[in-house]
């Protein structure tokens, strides 16, 4: 018995500085094939650089599998050596396919990046993030099966759990409903192109970025910093607005409240005038219009496009600050008042009905010509 101990002890230390002997030849191969072909070989330190630990392990767990035989153990202390160094490399495999997986996504992204089109690249981040955290659920589930494989009393039952794994999948499908409509949308809306990781959207009145996207969620980060997470099935299901989708442009509208006397011509001569020196106008479109009017008021609308929607609301920021100062320090009369006496050529107040009544102060009538 302790013959054996001693046995595994030294071949527990064998895989050990084995497996660091392993490690020290790839690392001093990577640094020389780098050095002789420059940025050629920038991919190979990122793999032996995420794959290191896992591969390490691997490479253990399979020694000391290999050296079983060596140590000659008692059957049942043999046999329990045995089942964990199984568990121990199963594992260790998981852990570098799992790796490997976010590696192949992380290259994907790469590549994709390198086409300079910002648009193009929010997307393929999309899609490789979800894409990467599928990958990794699938690995950690078959990992964990065939851990659980490897245990007797689970492979007995193998069996009569495939006889019914079809209403084994219904009751876990229905069980998951929520959780799996959320991974599908997730996959819709990442290959449907709805929104990507960098757009400006709209949801449920707040403004937002797309921060990330996970298997069931999107987290939208605010203007204010705060963090929303909103379900993906929330995006498949219900309208929202995707302000960069195709082009980050966007129009930023001002509304100004202003009385009958403003010199809109003027205002418009001073509109134009700010948006040729103003850095946050692009330059592709810009209107000042009379929309509508009140008994009190006209109502002005000012537009300007912008690069992307936190310039446009900058933007219509300081165009409604910089007209209203316009028209205060310019032409005042031209902002909008309460009236609190009669205007020139009304009724006077009273009852009189008669024809004094119906005069304005001119002495016309009140109705219309050759009424």
């Amino acid at each position: 018995m302790w013959w054996s101990l001693l046995r595994l002890a030294l071949a527990s230390a064998a895989a050990v500085l084995f497996a660091y002997g392993l490690d020290r030849i790839a690392q001093l191969t990577v640094r020389h094939l780098a050095a002789r072909r420059g940025t050629g070989a920038v991919g190979v330190p990122l793999l032996v650089r995420r794959c290191r630990l896992p591969l390490l392990a691997l490479t253990a767990c399979l020694l000391l599998l290999g050296a079983l035989p060596w140590i000659a153990a008692p059957p049942a202390a043999g046999e329990g050596l045995r089942h964990l160094a199984v568990i121990l490399a199963i594992a260790a495999g998981g852990w570098l396919g799992a790796r490997m997986v976010a590696l192949l996504a992380d290259s994907t992204l790469r590549l994709a990046v390198h086409r300079r089109d910002p648009a193009w690249a929010g997307r393929a981040r999309t899609q490789a993030d979800l894409l990467g955290r599928i990958g990794q659920a699938i690995v950690a589930v078959v990992t964990l099966g065939a851990v659980l494989m490897t245990f007797p009393a689970v492979r007995g039952v193998g069996t009569s759990l495939l006889a019914s794994a079809g209403l084994a999948g219904v009751v876990a499908g229905v069980a998951a409903q929520s959780t799996l409509a959320n991974v599908f949308a997730g996959v819709q809306m990442a290959f449907g192109d709805l929104a990507r990781i960098g757009d400006v959207v709209v949801v449920g009145g707040e403004w937002g970025t797309v921060e990330e996207t996970t298997l069931t969620a999107v987290v939208i980060e605010t203007w204010d910093q705060r963090r929303l997470v909103m379900p993906m099935s929330y995006f498949v299901g219900r309208p929202f607005e995707n302000w960069s989708r195709r082009s980050s442009r966007i129009t930023g509208t001002a509304l100004l409240h202003l009385d009958h006397h403003a010199p809109v011509a003027l205002l418009r001569k001073e509109f134009d005038a700010f948006l040729a020196g103003n850095g946050l106008w692009d330059g592709e479109g810009s209107a000042l219009q009379v929309v509508d009017t009140t008994p009190t008021t006209i109502v002005v609308r000012v537009l300007a496009t912008a690069a992307n929607g936190a310039d446009a609301f900058e933007l219509r920021c300081q165009l409604r600050e910089h007209l209203v100062g316009y028209l205060r320090d310019e032409h005042p009369y031209a902002l909008p008042r309460l009236p609190v006496a009669p205007a020139p050529g009304t009724r006077p107040a009273g009852g009189d009905t008669g024809a004094a009544a119906a005069a304005d102060d001119t002495g016309g009538t009140a109705g219309p010509p050759g009424g």
